[in-house]
């Protein structure tokens, strides 16, 4: 008769191996297969996590399931690798903004100076004029615009004269001044959690990962697991060796710093105060 412990691993890879056949029978996901392989070519080392888990959450094999989802998924896409990855892209996000900002100013500028010298120099030259010409010249390709937009357009600016619509150097400052004034943000609570620190750490993870499984409406509010089993966990879906791997004493003051923080980010602030980040 098998042991409870083996009930529970039996139970829990069950789950990994089926994810893992329909991501390559679908051709999807690879990068949570090799989070899969990794737990299934270090399962001595979660004996005891996955006999927790299973207790805590077998009564519904949906919330087993959705926790190795919500696992899969954070190692696969918030490891500190994509992490990092991902505040790069943001900074570059904030960089390509302020360039668009200053060169759309630079051409708004431009605009205004065409326009003063067809005004005044005698000299015109064959450029657009007209919002119209703009939008109508980038649908050329555009079959859908072509096909229903094009004939309303016409007609709308049939009935109104030039003095009715912007120039071309308002419509450019207009686009200065939505990338001088856009703040980069993050789409979703998760990659919000991931990257809300001012400096990277394996903390960024975890808070990923805990976002992710508060969130989850199939899993209880509450999971509860030891410190140990998270920490087992981390160290096999992120592969970590035996020098870095963490343990149940750190994740434990980890996860008591990331409740202070959330305290403090909800309590009233005064002014002068300023919030700690990991």
């Amino acid at each position: 008769m098998a042991s409870p412990s083996q009930i529970a691993q039996h139970a829990c890879e069950q789950i990994l191996i089926e994810d893992r056949r329909y991501n390559i029978e679908h051709n999807i996901w690879p990068s949570q297969v090799i989070v899969v392989d990794r737990l299934l070519s270090r399962r001595y080392e979660l004996l005891k996590a996955y006999e927790e888990l299973h207790i805590k959450l077998h009564r519904d094999p949906r919330a087993l399931r959705a926790f190795f989802d919500v696992l899969l998924g954070a190692a696969a896409l918030w490891n500190p690798e994509k992490i990092a990855g991902a505040r790069a892209a943001r900074n570059e996000l904030i960089a390509t903004n302020a360039d668009i900002a200053l060169k759309a100013a630079e051409l708004s500028k431009l605009l205004r100076q065409r326009e003063h010298l067809h005004n005044t120099s005698g000299f015109i030259s064959d450029t657009y004029y007209h919002v119209m010409d703009i939008v109508a010249a980038a649908g050329e390709r555009n079959h859908l615009f072509q096909s229903h937009v094009q004939k309303p357009l016409d007609a709308l600016r049939g009935s109104f004269d030039l003095k009715y619509w912007p120039c071309l150097a308002d419509i450019i400052e207009a686009i200065a001044c939505d990338a001088q004034y856009a703040a980069a943000r993050a789409p979703d609570p998760v990659t919000a959690a991931a990257t809300a620190a001012r400096r990277s750490s394996l903390v960024d993870f975890f808070k990923a990962w805990f976002t992710g499984l508060e969130r989850n409406r199939v899993l209880p509010l509450h999971v509860n697991l030891s410190d140990a089993t998270l920490a087992a966990l981390v160290n096999c879906a992120l592969d970590f060796s035996p020098d870095d791997s963490v343990d149940g004493p750190y994740v434990k003051r980890l996860r008591q710093g990331i409740r202070q923080q959330q305290a403090a980010a909800k309590a009233p602030r005064s002014v002068g105060d300023s919030c700690s980040s990991y």
